[in-house]
């Protein structure tokens, strides 16, 4: 018995320990991963609330099994729906569109049209030089819409000639740079700028017969200073002429004097870069450019070309200055004067009897055959040069016995237009740039004369003095 219950025993044990270790040589078995946590236990006892007086506290959605396909319920989806007011955005916008297409339309055709008559007297054209294809024509009025950028900022320049006042028959326009002025750059003083040796008497004196207009590329805040100091009283310059007056031709400043609202045939053009005078070439006179020499006398020089001009009154004075283009225009102006000057000696003596090689008893010792006094009369020339010099006198002197006045009155003015800015809007201060401060209520009048006027003016014409 004993030996059958140990054999019993043993076969057990050897039973076990073989499930055992086939149990251990087994993988686990995967658990099913879940998306939700489990729910909670649900609590027993007759205390318990039920679920539906009680909420939940898991607010994580569940994800119910897919239990085949939906029905439809024949409603639409809102995914890709657009509300009232996006369906009125776009409709609108449509809208806008093709009232745009339409509008641009009309208006290339209507550029095509033919060329009316202040057109062309805006464009400065003849009929028969402007575009006569209906493709030019529209090519050209559209290019003209970008011509804020490359043309002056005015259609002309100048004003109409005052019915009142007396109008100077030809016009001058001088240039600044290098002309009537030079600037130098050091590092001790930094910019410094000098007037050329007679720039003043060139200026005043040429002003009985031109109409002195500064036109310059220089910007309006650098430019202005100079011309102040040219000319403080504003008698001789009549207008001023900035970079916004210039052409703009391939980004470099052009003058372009069809813009001057002047008759070309009575212009003349002084300027040292002949860049500037590209379109109209005829009328310019291109001088050296003055590098600072004080000794220089190029103004003074070219004054009696200028006055002959003005004293003679051509009628056109490009075939002149045309003559001269590319000469030494003082020195072979001075041989035409000299050979005026002696075609007049001989036509006096002759008109007289004389003869320039009759022999005379004074001659024969070496003594001039005519007095000191030559009876010979001026030419023309030399009395209107006379007359002028003499009016160029009168002026100065007028000048110097009311400077006080114009001094003071060019202080009240300053004085004025301060307290005009500091005191009022910007609209007032921005106005009284523009059109000058009113005049100063004083019970003290300027100086009688034409001068005293042109000092409170923004622009004058020359002073003439003794006439009120």
């Amino acid at each position: 018995m004993l030996a059958a219950a140990l054999s019993r025993s043993l076969v057990s044990r050897r039973i076990a320990t073989h499930s055992v270790r086939c149990l251990a040589s087994k993988p686990p078995p995967k658990q099913p991963v879940r998306d939700t946590p489990p729910p909670p236990p649900a609590p027993t006892g007759p205390s318990s609330p039920s679920s539906s007086s009680v909420p939940s506290l898991d607010f994580s959605p569940t994800i119910e099994e897919d239990e085949g396909p939906r029905e439809r319920t024949g409603a639409r989806s809102s995914e890709n729906s657009l509300s009232s007011i996006e369906r009125r955005r776009r409709m609108l916008a449509r809208g806008a569109l093709a009232a745009f297409l339409v509008g641009a339309g009309v208006q290339t055709w209507l550029m095509g049209r033919e060329w009316e008559e202040w057109e062309l007297k805006e464009r400065r054209m003849k009929i028969e030089d402007a575009p006569s294809t209906r493709w030019g024509r529209t090519k050209s009025r559209f290019t003209q819409m970008f011509d804020f950028f490359t043309e002056p900022l005015w259609p002309e320049l100048l004003p109409d000639p005052h019915p009142s006042i007396p109008q100077k028959p030809y016009t001058l326009l001088v240039s600044i740079d290098d002309l009537l002025v030079t600037s130098t750059w050091d590092r001790q003083h930094g910019w410094r700028t000098a007037k050329r040796p007679g720039v003043d008497y060139f200026i005043a004196y040429l002003s009985q017969f031109y109409e002195v207009v500064v036109f310059t590329t220089q910007y309006n805040y650098t430019a202005t200073p100079i011309l102040d100091k040219l000319d403080p009283y504003q008698f001789f310059i009549t207008y001023r002429l900035y970079r916004d007056a210039c052409r703009s031709v391939n980004g470099q400043p052009v003058k372009d004097l069809s813009y001057l609202n002047r008759d070309l045939s009575k212009v003349v053009v002084l300027d040292t870069h002949p860049e500037h005078v590209t379109p109209q070439p005829e009328n310019a006179i291109i001088m050296p450019k003055w590098t600072g020499d004080s000794k220089d006398r190029g103004l003074i020089a070219i004054i009696p070309f200028l006055e002959s001009i003005g004293i003679f009154k051509p009628p056109d004075v490009r075939p002149i200055l045309q003559a001269y283009h590319g000469k030494n225009i003082p020195v072979e102006y001075a041989k035409k004067e000299a050979e005026m000057k002696q075609k007049h000696i001989a036509e006096w003596q002759q008109s007289k009897g004389l003869s320039t090689n009759s022999f005379t008893l004074s001659s024969l010792f070496g003594s001039p055959s005519q007095p000191q006094s030559s009876p010979i009369p001026p030419t023309y020339l030399e009395q209107k040069r006379r007359e002028a010099q003499l009016q160029y006198q009168e002026e100065q002197a007028y000048i110097r016995a009311n400077k006080e006045n114009f001094e003071r009155m060019i202080k009240e003015e300053q004085e004025a237009l301060e307290r005009e800015m500091r005191g009022g809007t910007l609209w007032g201060s921005m106005q009284s740039m523009v059109v000058g401060p009113p005049p100063p209520q004083q019970k003290d009048q300027p100086a009688p004369g034409p001068a005293g006027v042109a000092a409170t003016a923004g622009a004058t014409t020359s002073a003439q003095p003794g006439t009120e």
